[in-house]
């Protein structure tokens, strides 16, 4: 349906003195903060866990030397969605129109839903990080205590108790990252790097990591996560996540947290030529997801 005079009745009569609404500011990309972009020229891309070897066993004098095998583990999959978005605009609408040219405001606004969208598909994978209908690869949710290793046995990349942001289950979580296993228990060195909260928790954040001494004590020590270097690039804010006592840890792991893009954004315009409308639409193709959940580790909140 074409946006018609009908809809535009303001801007076709004198004495407008302003037309408002679409000019806001937006927060645009802030999935760059987190996910490593790369390019994709087929309908999905899937990427596989590989298992190594388990420890190395002691061999006695003369006995045979230990074998062991490696194997793939679990896939990650990556599936490009399509998203579009257009409008029309009627022949006589923008012949009448006094203020402005119609096309270029609306197609700003066109602009501004796409890349809302795209924000608010990249948070869904944190916004669902601890909810059993969206599992990943491993076939469990982004943030769980009992992730499967082709080993046997588990890792956790969640609290065990969850809590809400402060010194001690940042600490905590620090901790725990020190201690994953890889897919055959074998200890890994990996180490927090960014802090990612919602907009209720940046003051939080800034005073756990910007003072100088421990937050909300009288004690003279030191802020230790600050004095140590840990979370080396800082917090970030994203104002796309919905659960406002949620926190989490953007790891070292590589191939952690991925956007494949498929297509990028372009848009485009004809006129119809039985009725004069003009149409305008955008679209682009992407996906977001993990491919291994050691890239994070988080908290629901108390």
């Amino acid at each position: 349906m074409a946006i018609a005079r009908s809809q535009l009745l303001k801007e076709l009569e004198p004495g407008l003195n302003a037309l408002f609404g679409l000019e806001y500011d937006r927060y645009d990309n802030e999935h760059a903060e987190i996910y490593d972009t790369e390019t994709s020229d087929r309908a999905f891309e899937e990427e596989v866990m590989l298992a190594g070897f388990g420890t190395a066993p002691e061999k006695a004098e003369g006995a045979a030397v230990s074998f062991d095998t490696a194997n793939e583990s679990f896939t990650a999959r990556y599936t490009h969605e399509t998203i579009a978005l257009a409008f029309a605009i009627t022949e006589e609408a923008i012949e009448d129109n006094l203020y402005d040219r119609l096309s270029s405001r609306y197609t700003r606004a066109l602009a501004r839903s796409m890349s809302n969208t795209k924000q608010v598909k990249a948070a869904s994978v944190l916004n669902n990080a601890f909810d059993s209908n969206f599992t990943f690869g491993d076939g469990k949710e982004l943030c769980a205590t009992d992730h499967p290793t082709a080993g046997g046995g588990n890792f956790r990349n969640e609290l065990t108790t969850a809590a809400d942001l402060n010194e001690t289950s940042l600490e905590q979580s620090l901790i725990d990252i020190s201690g994953f296993i890889d897919e055959r228990g074998l200890k890994i060195a990996l180490m927090g790097r960014k802090l990612i909260i919602p907009v209720n928790l940046q003051f939080v954040a800034e005073r756990l990591m910007a003072s100088n001494m421990r937050p909300a004590t009288a004690d003279n020590d030191v802020n230790a996560i600050r004095n140590m270097g840990m979370l080396p690039e800082g917090y970030v804010v994203n104002h796309f996540l919905t659960d406002t006592d949620a926190f989490f840890i953007k790891t070292d792991s590589p191939n952690g947290f991925k956007h494949f893009e498929r297509a990028a954004i372009a848009t485009s315009m004809e006129g119809d030529f039985d009725t004069g409308n003009v149409r305008y639409k955008a679209r682009e193709r992407y996906s977001f997801g993990v491919s291994d959940p050691r890239c994070v580790f988080g908290s629901p909140g108390a």
